[in-house]
């Protein structure tokens, strides 16, 4: 599967910047992308924090190893933690 990688820069609560990758399926809709990054968000308490545009943007395409095919099949969507991501 090939998957698009948006790379996501977003200020947390505590002044600190997460950055993460939202990866999901070659062709899924941005305004689609963004409601997965929301969703991410409120998960780990960062509600309320700005996502558009600005913090989250295309990067590329690339072939998606196994897990990460599995994870986008059952939920759409996977966060690739990178920086200041709770759970790390």
């Amino acid at each position: 599967m090939k998957v698009a990688v948006f790379d996501t820069y977003v200020p947390k609560k505590d002044g600190q910047t997460m950055h993460f990758d939202i990866l999901v399926a070659e062709g899924t809709d941005e305004a689609k992308v963004f409601t997965y990054g929301l969703e991410y968000l409120a998960s780990v308490d960062q509600e309320g924090q700005p996502l558009s545009t600005t913090e989250c943007r295309f990067c590329h395409i690339e072939q998606a190893e196994p897990a990460i095919e599995t994870e986008i099949g059952n939920s759409g969507y996977y966060i690739l933690k990178m920086e200041n991501c709770p759970g790390q």
